[in-house]
């Protein structure tokens, strides 16, 4: 065997049929990407997905291919960094398809740029939108569970790089890390409201909506990746779902203030002799 083994077929599910029936997922920036993939994951056991996003076509993009699959699903416009679009876009969510019972905050920003030339905007346009957002999502969530006197769950997206240093992306790795002490210090405030807050820090999973400057970086593709993880392979999108929707189950309801790495030990690969350094101008030169 070369590595570990391969990742089982897309469309099974890891959890009971019906797991979620009846339960409202709220997916931040779920109409694409990692984001749709969880979405999917929910939606086959039978949660009804509100797909919260900025973009018009990547909410109408989300919402289809939920619906494809014979998924309740419904787009929800909502800019995370805005607390009065937040309420507004839970209130709607619960109109629709009821009280929201698990939020994953998974909305980003990122873009590779050396910590020099990253301008202010651009600091604030991730950290807002990372750090921020899930601050704001996941305060009204709890308000709203709380006040109804019923338990809930939500799970925070990070990266793998949360415990080391990211150049060229110091902005997604601080604001990253920031949502990592989040959710640990939420877990803690939040469980005697029977609210669980867990995060999951993906390696790499190929899909095909990754942003045009992030497939810069890697002109033989995604896949080609591979021959660096100790697995031996990247990461299927169907297993970064099922990893959620076990964390936000039943299953899980004694699991919170946890990081959950799904990266096929790529986090923890040290070599005998690393390869050559370049540094982050060499990499991202002007």
């Amino acid at each position: 065997m070369n590595g570990l083994p391969p990742a089982l077929a897309a469309g099974l599910a890891m959890l009971p049929d019906g797991t979620f029936a009846g339960k409202t997922v709220m997916v931040t920036g779920g109409g694409t990407g990692l984001g749709l993939a969880m979405g999917r994951e929910f939606a086959r056991l039978g949660g009804r997905i509100a797909i919260a996003s900025r973009s018009e076509e990547h909410r109408a993009k989300g919402v289809a291919a939920i619906r494809a699959e014979g998924g309740i699903a419904e787009g929800i416009a909502l800019d995370v960094r805005d607390a009065d679009q937040v309420a507004l876009a839970f209130d709607t969510v619960e109109e629709r398809l009821g009280p929201v019972e698990v939020l994953i905050n998974n909305a980003a920003g990122n873009f590779p740029v050396r910590a020099e030339k990253l301008s202010p905007n651009g600091w604030r346009a991730v950290v807002d939108i990372v750090l921020t957002g899930t601050f704001l999502c996941s305060k009204a969530f709890a308000a709203r569970r709380v006040a109804r006197g019923e338990s809930g769950a939500i799970l925070n997206i990070l990266a793998t790089y949360v415990d080391g240093g990211a150049p060229g992306h110091a902005h997604s790795a601080a604001a990253k890390a920031g949502v990592r002490n989040l959710t640990e210090s939420l877990a803690i405030e939040w469980a005697p409201d029977g609210i669980r807050v867990n995060a999951l820090a993906p390696g790499l999973f190929p899909h095909d909506d990754h942003a045009p400057a992030m497939r810069s970086r890697r002109p033989d593709g995604y896949e080609a990746e591979k021959t660096r993880i100790p697995a031996g392979r990247v990461g299927k999108t169907q297993e970064l779902g099922w990893a959620a929707t076990y964390l936000c189950s039943p299953y899980a309801a004694f699991v919170t203030g946890h990081m959950f790495v799904i990266d096929g030990g790529d986090r923890l690969n040290r070599s005998i002799r690393n390869p050559e350094f370049e540094p982050i101008r060499d990499q991202l030169p002007d």
